[in-house]
């Protein structure tokens, strides 16, 4: 995950973007199975708050699902430790797929990233 500009004092505010590009991974570790990347971008869109819109791929080059993708959209309040999102449709294996994406921060903080669990739910 590239490092951004911000620390403790100087947190994102309103409209700030983050671009994603991030390891998908079966688990927690960099040493799990790689399934793809996680390519996409949040922009904070509350005032004073901690909520991001979000609009994310699941872009799979390995394992069973490789040359599919899956496209997500949420709202992410990231004070709660638990988050839903739409999953919009898909590619390859996933075209006209519908469902939700649960997402928990499995070891993260703001400052220096860290490990967001993600389970997919497809129709």
């Amino acid at each position: 995950m590239p490092k951004l500009s911000i620390n403790d004092t100087s947190p994102r505010t309103f409209s700030d973007v983050a671009v994603l590009n991030n390891l998908l991974t079966k688990g927690p570790s960099h040493e799990s199975e790689h399934l793809g990347r996680a390519q996409g971008f949040l922009v904070r869109v509350a005032d004073g708050g901690l909520v991001n819109a979000l609009s994310l791929h699941l872009v799979f080059d390995h394992g069973t699902f490789a040359g599919s993708s899956i496209f997500i959209q949420g709202r992410i309040p990231l004070n709660e430790p638990v988050r839903e999102s739409v999953l919009v449709g898909g590619t390859g294996q996933f075209r006209f797929a519908r469902g939700y994406l649960i997402s928990e921060n499995y070891d993260y903080n703001l400052v220096t990233g860290g490990v967001v669990e993600v389970n997919v739910y497809v129709m």
